[in-house]
C-alpha cells in the first residue's frame, strides 16, 4: 500500500470506500422493487435515485475521512487502511475539493431527478428540493457533530431507510403506501447493523475520544444483542409482505437471518480488536443479501 501515489485515481477509489455503497444501493433497490410490484416502475427516476444515493454516500465518506483526520481520531488499527488522509494518499486540500465535487455531482443528479419528475409530481417537485437539501446538510452534520452525540442509529433509520426507500417509490409512483413504510423500516434496521458492528469494534477508542455512541453509553453486551436484535426484527417485519401464505415469500428473508446469526456468533467470539474488520465485511454482504431477498419477496 505504500506505493500508492498521492492524489492518484487509485487513492481516490480507496477513499470512496466502494464496499460502503451497499448501504446506498439497498434502499433504492427495495424502493424500486415496490414500484415493480405495483406496476409503477420508471427507468429514469430509478436510475437517478441510484446515482444520487451513491454520490451522497461517497461524499459522506470523504467528509468522514477529512473530519477524522483533522480531529486526530484516525488510527490505522481502528479504522483500517481506507482512510486516505491519514495514510497520506490524499492531501486535506484535495479532499476538500473532492467533497465539493461529489456534493455538486449529487446535486446535479438531484436536479435531473427533479426535471424528470416535475411534470407529474402533484406538488410541483418542491418537496424533492427540500429532501435533497436535507440529505446534503445531514451528510455534514452526522460526521462532524451528531454521530458524536449518539444520534447515529436514528439517522441511519431515517437516511438509509425512510428517506431513500420512500423517496425512490415516490418519484416513480407519486404516492406512498403502508408497504413502503414497512420496507423503509426493514431497510433502516438492516443497514444499522453495519453501524452497530462498527461502533462495537470502536467502542474503546470512542470512549477515549468522547464519541457517545449507544454502545459507549450502554456497554458491550448491549451492542452485542442490539446487533442480533436488529436482524431478527427486520426479518420478522418481512412477513408483512407474505400474500396467500406463499411459502417462497415466507422463507426467503430467513436465509438472511441464518447468515446474520452466523456472523453475530463470530462477532461474539472475537469481541474486540482488528479481527472485527472481517465482521464488517460479512455484515455488508448480509445486508446485500437481505436487499436482494426482500426485493424478490416483494416482487413475487
Amino acid at each position: 500500500m505504500n506505493e500508492i501515489k498521492q492524489n492518484s485515481l487509485y487513492a481516490w477509489l480507496l477513499a470512496a470506500r466502494p464496499k460502503t455503497l451497499t448501504g446506498a444501493i439497498i434502499p433504492v433497490l427495495i424502493g424500486t422493487s415496490l414500484t415493480l410490484a405495483d406496476k409503477e416502475f420508471k427507468v429514469v427516476p430509478a436510475l437517478l435515485c441510484f446515482l444520487f444515493a451513491c454520490g451522497m454516500q461517497i461524499a459522506a465518506n470523504f467528509i468522514n475521512d477529512l473530519y477524522d483526520y483533522l480531529k486526530g481520531t484516525d488510527r490505522e488499527d481502528r479504522l483500517g487502511p481506507e482512510r486516505a488522509c491519514a495514510q497520506g494518499w490524499i492531501t486535506p486540500g484535495a479532499m476538500k475539493w473532492g467533497i465539493g465535487i461529489t456534493v455538486l455531482f449529487s446535486c446535479v443528479i438531484g436536479c435531473g431527478l427533479l426535471y424528470a419528475c416535475w411534470g407529474d409530481l402533484p406538488y410541483g417537485g418542491w418537496e424533492l428540493i427540500v429532501l435533497g437539501a436535507t440529505c446534503v446538510i445531514f451528510a455534514f452534520l452526522y460526521t462532524t457533530i451528531l454521530s458524536y452525540q449518539g444520534w447515529g442509529d436514528l439517522l441511519v433509520l431515517i437516511f438509509f431507510g425512510f428517506v431513500p426507500v420512500c423517496g425512490t417509490y415516490y418519484v416513480q409512483a407519486y404516492t406512498l403506501t403502508s408497504d413502503v413504510i414497512i420496507a423503509s423500516l426493514i431497510s433502516g434496521l438492516v443497514i444499522d447493523t453495519l453501524l452497530v458492528v462498527n461502533n462495537y469494534r470502536d467502542r474503546e477508542q470512542d470512549t477515549l475520544s468522547g464519541k457517545h455512541t449507544l454502545i459507549v453509553r450502554f456497554g458491550e453486551p448491549f451492542g452485542r444483542y442490539l446487533y442480533l436484535g436488529l436482524g431478527i426484527i427486520a426479518t420478522l417485519l418481512c412477513l408483512w409482505f407474505v400474500k396467500d401464505w406463499n411459502i417462497t415469500t415466507i422463507l426467503l428473508p430467513f436465509f438472511y437471518l441464518f447468515a446474520h446469526v452466523r456472523t453475530w456468533r463470530r462477532m461474539c467470539k472475537i469481541q474486540s480488536g482488528k479481527k472485527l474488520n472481517s465482521i464488517l465485511g460479512e455484515t455488508s454482504r448480509n445486508m446485500l443479501l437481505m436487499g436482494l431477498l426482500l426485493s424478490a419477496a416483494i416482487i413475487l
